[in-house]
């Protein structure tokens, strides 16, 4: 069965992915979680999904990180214990061999099926430029807890760990268009490298499309949501989708010049 639903438009130079959107188990894995709902939500990354299908050519997962989670290396990608997700622990039980199994069948259908539709853009367009969208907490120390410090914790977090030295013109053009939009009419707090650098999606980009193509990895503040409840401020989420889909046209001339 496949992870994610993909949608291709051979005009778009701009892919978008959302990697952690995803929320449900398959039922073995639903009867093994030893998570609540809330707890798996919170570290899961709702609504980027609404953000990356504002764009035409995307790709939204529908499973849950804690099932397989596409964004780590493939020998990572199944969390087995507390070490593995932020000191929680997941599994009334270890899982079998081929439980584990069972999950990276779904880890390598993503990668196989993301080539299919990076392989056309290539094909048409000569490459693309992936944003691959993600959301992060702030409010860890619970929810009375004061936000992480702003210098910290930027609104958009831009991760070019792994970005071949090529493509810095189209991050730097990223982070200027972005800082042009505003949330609540404050500039965007935009900046590189601060709390994450990418990751697998970005890294397998790079090493297999990087001659023609980038990835860069977007991390997004939940200012848009409580990360504790789950509420969702929906003005602010379109506020920091306009700003992304803002972005694209000064991305791809940057692309271009490349």
């Amino acid at each position: 069965m496949a992870v994610a639903y993909f949608r291709l438009s051979e005009d778009d130079l701009v892919i978008a992915t959302a990697v952690h959107n995803g929320h449900t188990l398959r039922p073995e894995l639903a009867d093994l979680i030893g998570l609540d709902e809330s707890t798996r939500l919170r570290e899961e990354d709702p609504h980027t999904g609404e953000i990356a299908a504002r764009f035409g050519t995307m790709a939204v997962v529908h499973r849950s990180r804690f099932e397989v989670d596409l964004n780590r290396e493939r020998e990572a990608a199944v969390y087995r214990g507390p070490e593995d997700a932020w000191g929680l622990n997941i599994w009334n039980r270890p899982l079998t061999r081929d439980e584990v199994a069972q999950s990276l069948l779904l880890y390598d259908g993503f990668y196989r099926d993301l080539a299919s539709v990076l392989d056309i853009l290539v094909a048409e367009q000569g490459g693309f430029v992936l944003y691959d969208i993600h959301s992060y907490n702030h409010r860890r120390g619970g929810p009375q807890a004061e936000p992480d410090p702003a210098a910290e914790a930027p609104t958009v977090n831009l991760g070019t760990g792994s970005l071949p030295e090529r493509w810095k013109g189209v991050a730097d053009v990223f982070v200027e268009s972005m800082r042009e939009s505003t949330l609540d009419g404050v500039e965007l707090d935009v900046r590189e490298n601060i709390r994450f650098e990418g990751r697998q999606v970005a890294r397998w980009v790079h090493d297999n499309y990087g001659e023609t193509s980038c990835a860069l990895a977007i991390e997004i503040k939940k200012v848009f949501m409580d990360e504790w409840t789950g509420e969702v401020d929906h003005d602010r989420l379109q506020q920091l989708g306009d700003a992304l889909t803002g972005s694209v046209v000064p991305v791809r001339r940057a692309w271009a010049r490349v």
